[in-house]
């Protein structure tokens, strides 16, 4: 398959090749080549303003939401790295009432591999 559509990419291919000006610029899974690109995070979400404290301050890195009660932490979103999150929440007795990942799309990773705004174009196998 070869599309300039990254959502269809994203959706069909199992390996994707990302191609700048006729070169490979990456190649990988869909979740492998979002990984690349920072920008990823952990959201964390409390109703207890008691727990979001306790959170915070066991955490660390975090942006704080003080009106949501929410937390981010930069992240993968790997398992390793949501593991690790939930083992420091477990040690400070913390539990969040809602955990979401967001990762970077594809044309993320398109504009970061390739310093441009053109439209991109992509091979997905």
């Amino acid at each position: 398959l070869t599309t300039q559509y990254l959502e269809e990419a994203d959706e069909l291919a199992d390996r994707i090749a990302v191609l700048h000006n006729g070169t490979l610029a990456a190649e990988g899974t869909a979740e492998e080549l979002k990984r690349i690109v920072p920008g990823g995070h952990v959201r964390l979400r409390f109703t207890d303003p008691t727990a979001y404290r306790n959170a915070a301050g066991a955490l660390g890195d975090i942006t704080r939401d003080d009106e949501a009660l929410a937390l981010q932490l930069p992240s993968d979103g790997s398992q390793r790295a949501l593991r690790a999150i939930l083992d420091r929440l477990d040690t400070a007795g913390v539990e969040a009432d809602e955990l979401t990942v967001h990762t970077p799309d594809l044309d993320d990773v398109f504009f970061a591999l390739t310093g441009t705004t053109d439209q991109p174009k992509e091979t997905a196998r």
